[in-house]
């Protein structure tokens, strides 16, 4: 079926997995707009709770009994078809449609959508433009894969045709979206339970870019060479960036001791703005740079991207400060590939502090086992590594790999790692160890979080 957010404003919509960052954007955007909404979720959260206060009805557990004179089902990529609520809907005849179709359908109720994607740095890249948007005063519907303290969480619905969000390459999700600004952050070997190789990968963001019209722009990032062939193809209007090379360019860069970038920012030659960011590292001055380009695409005045830029704190999970305890910074960051894993750790490395103790909990057994060499080598800025077993997320152990393996190729490559099989015993080890001056942080996509969350309390 196609959906249309005005014409089927009479149909009832069941979200499966309504808890989660994305869909709960998704339903809330449909509450706004006067649809009646359920949904179904493995435990009750602070998004649901919103969500209920709203007037969504909230069912917990997954049950074939949850699904009342609904005529739309939508669900998430992990849903398996043997799921009770799937079941029903096809006895029912009610409209199944994944997650990635149904936000396409809600962008196609807009025109000036952004739709952020790449490799890393999508949540971070996306809350940006929103600050910039909302400096500007654009009133853009915001979806982001984080809470944001701007918007109060992770959605904001506005009135206008401005529609702000992140396109996921996981099996090709994006593909159904309708960008009138494409961002294509960086290209990397990522999701390979889905992709074929890295080739696979870079042709799949080809075809991303080609769903951008003419009329519209493709915003890439020039210091990754796939990028720059994907870029070289497109017929939109292009806009090319980074830090080496672009027609816009950050020069006259310094860090702060904080690890916070300041640079100049060059377009087309001409330097057009100064920028004093708040978040560190250099791969968040790429991601800045990105959120630049998509206000230069919507003719913003450059004072309000300043602003909005430098109003930018960071996004939860993304390098977020969570609190100190005696003398013992404690940060949490979301990484949880190689490539985001050693942007992360060389930025904790430029800040202020003695020693970077790290906590890792690797996310998947496929992304563990297919990237193996990679995580082996990664942890170099690291000065000690607790390794905490593999988070299975949507997947089921199999014997594929296991976290005591991964720590013996780590510690060949000559890093101070030591596994840990609970949270309980990382945070003994933890604890046995930080001093004074220490940067501890917590890295993964699991709830590794908690460790970092237990040694404040």
């Amino acid at each position: 079926m196609s959906f249309n957010l005005d014409r089927d404003i009479n149909k009832k919509v069941h979200f499966i997995g309504i808890g989660g960052v994305s869909m709960s954007g998704l339903a809330a955007i449909l509450l706004n707009a006067g649809y009646k909404v359920s949904g179904s979720d493995s435990k009750e959260s602070e998004l649901t709770e919103r969500l209920k206060s709203k007037g969504a009805e909230i069912y917990i557990g997954h049950k074939k009994e949850n699904l009342n004179n609904v005529d739309i089902v939508v669900y998430t990529a992990a849903i398996p078809m043997d799921n009770p609520e799937i079941i029903k809907a096809k006895e029912i005849n009610a409209d199944l449609m994944d997650r990635a179709a149904f936000l396409g359908y809600l962008m196609k109720s807009h025109h000036l959508n952004v739709a952020v994607a790449g490799t890393h740095g999508k949540t971070t890249t996306t809350s940006m433009i929103s600050h910039i948007a909302l400096e500007g005063n654009l009133d853009p519907t915001i979806l982001v894969g984080g809470d944001l303290d701007i918007i109060n969480g992770n959605y904001r619905v506005g009135n206008s045709d401005y529609f702000i969000t992140e396109a996921c390459e996981y099996k090709q999700s994006f593909l159904r979206f309708y960008p009138y600004v494409g961002i294509i952050l960086n290209i990397d070997a990522d999701h390979l339970d889905f992709y074929r190789d890295i080739n696979h990968i870079e042709e799949t963001f080809l075809e991303f870019s080609k769903l951008i019209p003419e009329d519209g722009f493709l915003i890439g990032n020039a210091d990754d060479a796939r990028v720059n062939k994907i870029m070289a193809q497109s017929k939109a209007n292009v806009i090319s960036y980074g830090v080496e090379n672009g027609i816009l360019r950050a020069t006259n860069i310094t860090f702060k001791p904080n690890g916070c970038a300041k640079c100049d920012v060059e377009y087309n030659g001409n330097v057009i703005l100064s920028l004093d960011l708040n978040v560190p590292g250099m791969h968040n001055l790429s991601n800045a740079l990105a959120a630049v380009a998509t206000g230069i695409a919507f003719s913003l005045d450059n004072a309000s991207i300043v602003r909005g830029l430098e109003s930018f704190g960071g996004a939860h999970k993304r390098f977020e400060f969570k609190g100190e305890i005696d003398g013992i910074k404690v940060i949490d960051d979301y990484a949880h590939h190689p490539v985001e894993i050693k942007a992360t750790l060389s930025t904790a490395k430029n800040m202020d502090s003695k020693r970077t103790i790290c906590v890792f909990q690797p996310h998947t057994y496929t992304r563990t086992k297919t990237l193996f060499d990679e995580f082996a080598t990664c942890f170099g800025d690291a000065d000690k590594l607790i390794l905490m077993d593999i988070y299975a997320a949507r997947e089921k152990d199999t014997g594929l790999v296991n976290s005591v393996e991964l720590g013996d190729a780590i510690r060949a490559n000559g890093v101070d790692c030591v596994n840990v099989h609970s949270h309980e015993e990382a945070l003994e080890v933890a604890k046995s160890i930080l001093e004074p001056g220490d940067l501890f942080m917590t890295v993964g996509a699991g709830d590794v979080v908690k460790v970092g969350e237990a040694l404040l309390k």
